[in-house]
């Protein structure tokens, strides 16, 4: 079953909300979490909605089930109760969650869809992943798989389903096979976005609702940007 925009109040723009979970669309530039740079993480704009909205008192409940890349823009999901966050949390554990990201990339793809496997190493000192095609000390196993959407003017849209979850896996394995993705100077393409962003949306999600038992696919709508807008949704 698939939900449509709920609101987009306060810059906030919410795909889907119940009593136990509230997914949001990202926007690029906004950080999941918060971490050293101090600036105000999603989590707590999703509080502040959440306390404004049911004039609460006091502390709001908001568990965070998983993230995005600083750069990349659509769809997150919160826990809103201390009983949904740990059923999500194994979901994601488990694979059991279907996430599907479009990315936009300035070269061909050698195949029109393929899978890909890559042993992706992390670099803390850099924030960067090195893919290597065999396993090396300290890397773990990346696969994806993508598919050519649609062909623009100079541009590719690519299709990517993730199978495991390593830290920036979709732009270090996009960048392996020569397809850096647009407005990504770290891996690879040669120039940024005027908004600092990468063109990385996480486009849907399937799910297993933790508490109702219902499948759920929320889509994300993609940013807008004249290239973003010139593809097939």
């Amino acid at each position: 079953m698939s939900k449509k925009i709920l609101s987009n109040k306060s810059n906030l723009q919410v795909l889907y909300e119940d009593n136990h979970i509230i997914i949001v669309n990202k926007r690029a530039g906004d950080i999941v979490q918060g971490d050293k740079t101090g600036d105000k993480p999603l989590s707590d704009v999703v509080k502040s909605y959440l306390k404004n909205k049911y004039n609460k008192e006091g502390n709001v409940y908001l568990g965070v089930v998983h993230r995005l890349d600083r750069p990349t823009t659509g769809i997150v999901m919160f826990a809103k109760t201390s009983k949904a966050l740990p059923r999500l949390n194994k979901l994601f554990a488990e694979k059991s969650a279907k996430k599907t990201y479009w990315a936009l990339v300035k070269n061909p793809p050698p195949k029109t869809e393929d899978t890909l496997v890559h042993w992706l190493k992390k670099n803390p000192k850099n924030n960067k992943s090195t893919a290597y095609p065999k396993e090396v000390d300290g890397s773990k196993k990346a696969i994806l798989h993508y598919t050519l959407k649609q062909t623009l003017d100079n541009f590719y849209l690519l299709e990517v389903d993730l199978q495991t979850g390593r830290h920036h896996q979709i732009r270090v394995q996009l960048s392996s096979i020569g397809c850096p993705i647009k407005g990504d100077l770290k891996y690879g393409f040669d120039r940024s976005n005027k908004d600092a962003s990468i063109s990385l949306h996480a486009r849907t999600l399937t799910f297993t609702h933790p508490v109702k038992k219902e499948e759920l696919t929320i889509t994300a709508p993609l940013p807008n940007d004249p290239l973003w807008n010139a593809c097939i949704v």
